[in-house]
């Protein structure tokens, strides 16, 4: 009884983080708020075990990570066109996520894990499309 008990409780432990962790959902469109070939919103700040699920609203639209803006250990991933994806983010950090085919056009956004204050100095550092750059720049404002 007392061994089933202490089973339980371990059990529920183990599945308390997986209970209270959030989904956020992210749409990928041609025309929003923003402007034209947007994530809205461009920006999300997530606790670490938290989920967005990517939304190809309008189609023609994936979402993947940028691998130089994706921290030591965090998980990179990229979705497919037209699909939606849903990503899990354990890793605490910043996180710049892109549609591949608009890149050069500025469709992306960022995706905030845990208390993050501020990015780190390489983050803005490689090809970075203009355009990209300054949306990615008006995202780190809400840090």
């Amino acid at each position: 009884m007392l061994r089933t008990l202490a089973s339980t409780v371990a059990f529920c432990a183990a599945m308390s983080g997986a209970a209270w962790a959030e989904n956020f959902e992210v749409q990928m469109l041609n025309r929003g708020e923003a402007g034209t070939m947007v994530f809205e919103p461009s920006f999300v700040r997530i606790a670490p075990g938290d989920t967005v699920t990517f939304v190809p609203t309008d189609r023609g639209h994936n979402a993947e990570s940028i691998p130089a803006m994706t921290p030591t250990d965090g998980t990179e991933f990229a979705g497919r066109i037209n699909e939606e994806i849903v990503v899990t983010y354990d890793v605490g950090g910043l996180y710049g996520v892109m549609c591949k085919p608009h890149f050069a056009m500025g469709m992306v956004m960022i995706v905030a894990v845990g208390d993050v204050a501020e990015a780190p100095q390489t983050f803005l550092e490689g090809r970075i499309p203009r355009g990209a750059k300054a949306r990615f720049e008006a995202q780190l404002s809400n840090l």
